[in-house]
């Protein structure tokens, strides 16, 4: 089986890396963690996927003039290492439309909310305030708008009496760590394609469980 060389962007310590990292050392996992970039160098998560064998570099952004300036490099550096996919986890930068057009349908990102809701930062908080019971976290296909582009796969996951902030978002991290490397593998297996921007799996699953919050009674 030919593994797709994958590369985890990460600016912090990358749990979800981490993950990524767990589920590619299956044997039969399709995708291989080939290289880990952040673009600041004293990020926790270098020296966490160096422990794990894979080679990891810091690409300051600071140090370049321009976003594009920091996207050569990085590109570059991505080139360099033979990648053919890439994961942002926790990469806290905007990428210009450049970028995201080489790597176009080839660079997936995770977001802690069910997209298209709740976009942007502070969606735990935001969904707190609407009210909304089950919330979530997607991976998509990254596209110039920001928490935007064709969505490969979600997690529902329900919002609790008595929430707040920090034990909502460490329910939803727990389903992202699940989700991101499944939604890799249906990426590097083939099991996906991109027409008019929306992601067709091969083959098509229905999953016929409903998630309902609150939990409906029992009538049993």
């Amino acid at each position: 089986m030919s593994r797709k060389r994958t590369a985890i962007l990460i600016s912090g310590r990358g749990s979800n890396m981490e993950a990524l990292i767990r589920a590619a050392s299956a044997p039969d996992y399709p995708a291989e963690i080939a290289l880990v970039v952040s673009n600041r160098p004293q990020a926790l998560g270098l020296s966490i996927a160096r422990a794990a064998g894979i080679p990891a570099i810091g690409i300051d952004h600071t140090a370049y003039a321009t976003r594009s300036a920091f996207e050569a490099k990085l590109h570059t550096a991505l080139l360099e290492a033979g990648i053919e996919l890439i994961c942002n986890a926790g990469f806290m930068r905007m990428l210009t439309g450049g970028f995201v057009d080489r790597w176009r349908d080839r660079q997936l990102n995770i977001h802690p909310s069910l997209l298209p809701a709740f976009p942007g930062l502070d969606t735990h908080r935001r969904a707190l305030e609407e009210g909304v019971t089950i919330t979530g976290c997607t991976v998509h296909m990254v596209r110039l708008e920001m928490d935007s582009g064709p969505i490969i796969a979600q997690a529902a996951v329900p919002v609790l009496a008595g929430d707040t902030e920090q034990t909502l978002a460490e329910r939803v991290l727990a389903a992202e760590h699940q989700l991101y490397p499944h939604a890799l593998r249906i990426v590097a297996s083939g099991q996906a394609r991109i027409e008019d921007e929306r992601v067709i799996r091969l083959p098509e699953v229905n999953q016929q469980t409903v998630l309902f919050s609150p939990v409906l009674p029992n009538r049993a």
